[in-house]
């Protein structure tokens, strides 16, 4: 079958368009997690997601909604961590694992009174990006703009909040607000991110293009480019790939994710060593 026969089917069409809008969210969202030490937020986030799935599931929510039911719970969660590190008490990772350990537990009781791992829940492990619904695209284009805007009108607050909180707050930012819409976008980011790569693999897609971005020590605006660059390229030659070959889409798509964070580090490597001579 010829590639062009391949796009003209429509879930091809919304796996593409739907795959590149999670990884713009999740590759802007992650440079700013990354460089304030919350990147493990994504793995924390997974497995909530995984107990929130494992519930709607349970309950016989039909798979055309799952994503959407699961979002509550999810941003429930990030809130939770947000309120929990802010207690002064418990540090960022400390909530993550806490929250982490809860979604977890929850996840394999709930997906046990379901009867066990059954093919619904596997295919929200693992990602199948390939059975995005209309719904879960324009989801992901409302949060795309979402992110956009808040890249336009708050891009000066969200730049001082990322280097320095007590700073910006001495400038009168309001730091709960940018913090609290980071939480709740990034929760959002994370159960679309299910769809792509799957819940096994979100903390990948939040992680790795910024990782990626930052080894070119940029400005701060190229560097969420180059992130959303990395990932959105990862995002569509992984499809390209896992079509090809009959390859897992999610996975051939954090393949991707690892080859371009390991070409930048290594031709970096290499550029310092020829300075050197």
């Amino acid at each position: 079958m010829e590639l062009i026969d391949i796009l003209s089917y429509g879930f091809v069409q919304r796996a593409i368009i739907s795959g590149v809008l999670i990884a713009a969210i999740c590759s802007t969202l992650g440079v700013f997690l990354v460089l304030r030490r919350f990147s493990l937020i994504g793995d924390g986030l997974a497995h909530v997601t995984f107990g929130s799935v494992a519930l709607v599931l349970l309950l016989g929510v039909s798979p055309l909604y799952v994503t959407l039911a699961s979002l509550p719970v999810v941003v429930v969660s990030s809130l939770a961590i947000y309120k929990l590190t802010t207690s002064r008490r418990i540090q960022g990772d400390a909530a993550i694992g806490i929250v982490s350990s809860i979604g977890i537990a929850a996840g394999i009781t709930l997906a046990s009174l379901s009867g066990g791992f059954n093919v619904d829940l596997f295919s929200y492990l693992f990602g199948n990006i390939l059975t995005v619904n209309m719904t879960e695209t324009l989801l992901s284009l409302a949060v795309f703009l979402l992110v956009a805007g808040m890249m336009v009108f708050f891009y000066s607050d969200l730049f001082a909040v990322t280097f320095d909180q007590e700073l910006a707050k001495s400038m009168g930012i309001n730091t709960g607000r940018i913090n609290l819409m980071l939480f709740v976008l990034t929760a959002v980011a994370a159960v679309l991110a299910m769809r792509v790569a799957g819940i096994m693999m979100v903390s990948a897609m939040l992680i790795l293009p910024p990782i990626a971005a930052l080894q070119l020590s940029l400005s701060f605006r190229m560097t969420i480019l180059t992130s959303v660059t990395v990932a959105v390229t990862s995002v569509i030659l992984g499809i390209g790939t896992a079509f090809v070959l009959n390859l897992p889409v999610g996975a051939t798509i954090v393949i991707f994710n690892i080859v371009f964070l390991f070409l930048i580090f290594t031709t970096r490597k290499l550029l310092q060593r020829i300075r050197k001579n």
